[in-house]
């Protein structure tokens, strides 16, 4: 199967090249600079030039494939901002589902499990509340999922807060450069909110499947860790940095944790259940908290 990638290059769309090609499919990835074209051809990966800030050459990418894992999402929200980095990615569905339609191909978007309700573990069958802030988002995989009635196969991956691993410099490697700079690693209120968490290579073989086999319109959940409560979180982060763990009040999460202040305290956990009986899925790499403790995410700081 001939595979177009966006973000092919990025830390969960490098591992799902990775996974691709070792199943055996031909993946083409969009590069926007010559050092991402670079990084593709040296993995085997063939080059698309283009950028999300340009449908035409999304779409131009998506009618030479045979399926298309849309993976980029600007995560850049202390400069773009979140609803700036929805649009976008609204343009982006809507340009590539624009070329799949009355073909049958299906089209995997991204998404995240924190667009759910908050306070129980959420389904692959809920959706985000109407006016919350993960509603801009979810409107966008409805889009996706509208793709149906065109003559596409669209399916959703809904990653975790945080998919970890070697490597990553996403919402856990902020926390820690903030714990670094604070000098203390911080949880809110009584810390007691969930977060779920999934392994890299876990959500890559979980893109791979979809692609491969995912009934249309479904909402799939990458999670490993279905509740990792963030005081534990903050714990290995002081035990990591050795530094102290203290709780901080409501009110000081957005000074304390800037452009994350809004995310850190959320209680969102979510479940696995349905996407492990519809694609026969099974985590197998560490939790979150274990590979925490493995201490490679110490080694340098990450910059905020």
């Amino acid at each position: 199967m001939r595979v177009f990638v966006t973000g092919a290059t990025g830390f969960i769309g490098s591992a799902v090249v990775r996974e691709l090609l070792a199943a055996g499919h031909e993946v083409t990835g969009l590069a926007r600079s010559d050092t991402a074209a670079a990084a593709l051809t040296a993995a085997g990966v063939g080059v698309h030039r283009g950028d999300l800030a340009d449908p035409g050459s999304l779409a131009e990418g998506a009618d030479a494939a045979d399926a298309v894992a849309h993976l980029a999402f600007i995560h850049d929200f202390a400069n773009t901002g979140f609803a700036a980095a929805c649009a976008a990615d609204r343009r982006a569905i809507e340009a590539i589902g624009a070329a799949l339609e009355g073909s049958g191909r299906r089209f995997i978007m991204s998404s995240g499990t924190a667009l759910l309700p908050q306070g129980r573990l959420g389904t692959e069958e809920d959706t985000a509340e109407p006016g919350s802030f993960g509603a801009i988002r979810a409107a966008n995989e409805d889009a996706a999922m509208a793709l149906a009635e065109r003559g596409v196969r669209p399916s959703s991956v809904r990653f975790s807060p945080t998919v970890h691993d070697r490597g990553d410099q996403g919402f856990v490697a902020q926390l820690i450069a903030i714990a670094r700079e604070k000098g203390y690693s911080a949880y809110v209120g009584e810390g007691s909110n969930r977060w779920s968490a999934v392994h890299r290579s876990d959500a890559a073989r979980l893109v791979r499947l979809a692609l491969e086999s995912a009934p249309a319109g479904t909402r799939l959940h990458a999670v490993g860790d279905e509740a990792v409560p963030f005081r534990d979180i903050a714990a290995v982060i002081g035990r990591g940095l050795d530094l102290p763990v203290r709780p901080i009040a409501p009110e000081e999460a957005e000074s304390h944790f800037a452009f994350l202040g809004h995310i850190v305290p959320l209680d969102i956990p979510a479940s696995n259940a349905l996407t492990r009986k519809w694609l026969d899925w099974e985590p197998t790499g560490p939790g979150l908290l274990d590979d925490l403790g493995e201490g490679h995410y110490f080694e340098r700081p990450a910059s905020v």
